[in-house]
């Protein structure tokens, strides 16, 4: 416990620090890395009532757009991004999440993935508004300046940590994983399956709409085929299942790895991200089925296959 203790004041203190140390390059690493991270969390609450998301894309790119049309429309400063894009896609997450919530295992990985592909379409032929393919530029978020996003982004992070420490302190993470177990036999007891999901849900959204607010004035622009990319999507699944679901570690560990080695593989193969994702889930279905988490804690566990078999 006291390891564990000095292992994460040492890991706070190098992030506090890292910006200082280093180049504007590797500031701009990490802050891609930090980005992944809170959309990693972002599916893992989801995925701790058995719902995988197969559309966080959707999400992602609807909070982008948010902070950006904001800004454009109502002069609202592109550093209230992420507190835009996650509130706006709040709303739409609650009334999907009553939707789609019902439908069980693949069908409601298959509805979210269609509604993200139904969000690229309408942001792409909504030219009125979102100016279609050209796509809407923005002043850089506090003025471009590298190391003040890089702390904006590292605070989201933290904050989507503590939400995920404040559903297992308050015992809502009981009952997400009660449902995850079997839906049936938690309503019985009296969980609320439908109420839970939709919390569930809700809070993912919160977290990858914040995540998109704030990529929308990091890079400036916004357009279809960039903020409702199936890579983001493929991405925020991909992470947390490698870096280890249902654990706060794992999603963190997951996204700074993959992406990481996505970086080192950039230079050579432009879209190597593809390879290193189908590698990444192949090692986690036959190797790793706790994530990096379950090997370093020396567990076999469940595979996360096998976890979400109860629900069907």
């Amino acid at each position: 416990m006291e390891r564990d203790r000095t292992l994460v004041y040492a890991v706070c203190l190098v992030a506090a620090i890292f910006p200082l140390l280093s180049g504007e390059y590797t500031t701009r690493v990490a802050i891609g890395a930090l980005k992944y991270v809170v959309l990693a969390i972002s599916f893992d609450i989801l995925a701790r009532t058995g719902n995988l998301s197969v559309g966080h894309a959707a999400l992602f790119g609807i909070g982008a757009y948010a902070a950006a049309l904001s800004n454009v429309y109502f002069n609202v400063p592109m550093e209230l991004g992420p507190l835009v894009g996650g509130l706006a896609v709040l709303p739409m997450a609650v009334a999907l999440g009553f939707l789609t919530l019902r439908m069980r295992g693949a069908y409601f990985s298959i509805a979210t993935l269609a509604f993200a592909e139904a969000m690229r379409v309408l942001f792409l032929y909504a030219r009125g508004v979102t100016l279609g393919a050209m796509g809407v530029g923005v002043p850089p978020i506090f003025g471009g300046n590298v190391v003040v996003d890089y702390y904006v982004i590292l605070g989201i992070a933290i904050m989507s940590i503590l939400l995920v420490l404040l559903l297992e302190k308050t015992g809502v993470n009981y009952a997400f994983s009660a449902i995850r177990e079997n839906e049936d036999a938690a309503s019985v007891l009296g969980v609320n399956p439908t109420k839970y999901k939709v919390l569930a849900f809700a809070l993912s959204a919160l977290l990858a709409g914040a995540a998109g607010g704030f990529d929308a004035g990091y890079t400036t622009y916004v357009y279809p085929y960039e903020a409702f990319s199936v890579a983001i999507s493929v991405a925020a699944m991909i992470m947390p299942i490698f870096g280890g679901l249902y654990t706060i570690e794992g999603p963190v560990l997951g996204a700074v790895v993959i992406y990481l080695a996505e970086e080192v593989l950039r230079g050579w193969l432009p879209f190597g991200y593809t390879l290193i994702y189908g590698l990444a889930l192949i090692i986690s279905i036959l190797y790793l089925p706790m994530g990096i988490v379950g090997l370093l804690r020396g567990k076999k566990g469940k595979n996360w296959l096998e976890s979400l078999k109860a629900v069907k």
